[in-house]
């Protein structure tokens, strides 16, 4: 899933779907450029794709120029070793790989004589039931939120993320949240955002992302940013899985769609 990385003047509203958690103290922007690693290897046949950037100054433009010429492996569980090739400048891919539940894989990238390992443990997959339209009026505005619900598994801790979408643009606000208060119940929740408005007629895609307890820390985090970006990696800092710092995140993450046309 290919991510941008354009600065959002947006407050972030949608805490209310993180679980309780300790806020984590973000050290803010460097202005000196730093290497972004973006990966995601889902259990989705089709191309797994890393990719590779540099942050520029907080005052300079928001495009991130690619970072070219890099090695990068992904390492099944058995260690097998699966080599991406670059596709594009910057973004590396794999078709011969799809992610298998509750397995390992670790993702290696060198960039200028460094190395850089994360590791990430694909979750077992959850289903997203249904999508619903909740309506609110205030005099004569009306505000349409999406709702979602699905059954978490029992005596199992499962971690969730979310991503939405209105007439195929995404949705800049970051949805997480777990089961520590809702293990093995049957979850339905709203999806709250003031980023797109929601019209009748529009079509809303919803995707799930079952994630590992390091990748719910990642995003949550930056579900805790006042001024924060869009959901990508970006020139903050959150927790991430890397070995050595680096901006970015590798995430092994299950992914079900559904989609639902305003009425």
């Amino acid at each position: 899933m290919k991510t941008s990385y354009k600065l959002a003047a947006f407050i972030i509203l949608c805490i209310s779907l993180a679980s309780c958690k300790k806020v984590i103290d973000l050290k803010l922007r460097d202005t000196s450029p730093q290497l972004v690693i973006e990966g995601n290897l889902t259990d989705i046949v089709g191309a797994q794709s890393i990719t590779i950037s540099k942050t520029v100054a907080f005052d300079s433009t928001n495009t991130y120029p690619p970072v070219s010429g890099a090695i990068v492996k992904i390492i099944d569980y058995n260690g097998r070793v699966y080599n991406l090739t670059e596709r594009a400048a910057g973004t590396y891919t794999v078709n011969s790989l799809v992610g298998r539940y509750t397995l390992p894989y670790t993702l290696q990238v060198q960039v200028n004589g460094q190395t850089y390992t994360a590791k990430s443990t694909m979750p077992g997959r959850v289903n997203l039931d249904s999508l619903s339209v909740t309506t609110q009026s205030f005099g004569k505005s009306i505000t349409n939120t999406i709702g979602m619900s699905f059954q978490d598994p029992p005596n199992i801790k499962n971690q969730y993320r979310f991503i939405l979408y209105v007439n195929g643009i995404q949705v800049n606000s970051v949805f997480v949240r777990n089961d520590q208060f809702s293990d093995g119940r049957f979850v339905q929740a709203l999806l709250y955002q003031d980023d797109i408005k929601i019209n009748s007629g529009d079509k809303v895609n919803v995707e799930m992302q079952c994630i590992d307890p390091e990748m719910y820390t990642y995003w949550y985090t930056f579900s805790q940013q006042s001024n924060g970006f869009s959901n990508s990696a970006t020139p903050t800092n959150p927790p991430n899985n890397f070995d050595k710092p680096v901006l970015g995140y590798f995430s092994a993450h299950t992914i079900q769609r559904r989609s639902i046309t305003i009425p």
